[in-house]
């Protein structure tokens, strides 16, 4: 994507990749696409935490994405706006790139987050964010408390026994997103999404700690940090091949 053309290598994942880590960083007001929020090179200093509060009684609509649903919900890379706009959406985005960069390969995002629920979800997206505004997507992929540890290995399933959160814990949440290959122009810039639904695409998180099949309690509202300083780095893992 990108350059919209064939490649092809011999070997899976691209040898000739290169994992780059983008880490988050922002003075703590990163909520939309108009927040502070930035991805960055270097890992971060002291920086305070994000917040939002996700509740399961307005999740985020799925926008787009590798999708097996109804005919109006449409796939594939729709702009992201709409959802960027939302309070409860953190947006960390890049510097506009001089040169081409060229993503190749499996996508995971590493965050360090703590909830004020026992069990609650993480999306993770990235998008590709043109010079006129547009917010393109381009992967993504959610992690649920419960079976964070099961997943921590992105393509992996390591059978763990599902584990709640304790309050105030900050967890380390791996988010797989899959793979892609797209070519970032010049001129466009990359961004990490991170909130915690894309409804109805994935099922709503009712933040109960219950059971997801057998939950009889009232849906509660999460508060949600999202953590990127030097003892609580989060950054995104992009498999850059060189030009």
């Amino acid at each position: 994507m990108g350059e919209n053309r064939w490649r092809y290598f011999p070997s899976w994942p691209v040898a000739a990749a290169q994992d780059e880590r983008w880490y988050l960083s922002s003075g703590g007001r990163a909520n939309t696409s108009g927040g502070d929020g930035r991805l960055v090179r270097g890992a971060p200093g002291r920086e305070p935490p994000d917040r939002f509060v996700y509740d399961p009684l307005d999740p985020v609509p799925t926008l787009g994405g590798s999708l097996l649903m109804p005919a109006s919900y449409r796939p594939g890379p729709l702009d992201q706006r709409p959802n960027e706009a939302r309070q409860d959406v953190l947006c960390y985005t890049s510097e506009p790139f001089a040169e081409p960069y060229t993503v190749i390969g499996p996508v995971a995002a590493t965050l360090r987050i703590s909830s004020s629920a026992p069990d609650t979800d993480v999306v993770a997206r990235l998008v590709d964010v043109h010079p006129d505004g547009r917010a393109m997507h381009v992967a993504d992929g959610i992690v649920r408390a419960r079976w964070r540890q099961t997943y921590a290995v992105p393509g992996e399933i390591r059978p763990q026994p599902p584990q709640l959160l304790r309050t105030g814990e900050i967890a380390t949440w791996t988010v797989d997103l899959w793979a892609t290959g797209i070519t970032f122009l010049p001129g466009h810039r990359l961004r990490l999404e991170v909130t915690s639904s894309c409804f109805p695409r994935w099922d709503r998180n009712l933040n109960t700690g219950q059971d997801e099949f057998l939950a009889v309690l009232t849906p509660r509202q999460a508060d949600q940090q999202v953590f990127h300083d030097e003892e609580h780095p989060s950054w995104i893992a992009l498999p850059h091949v060189p030009a």
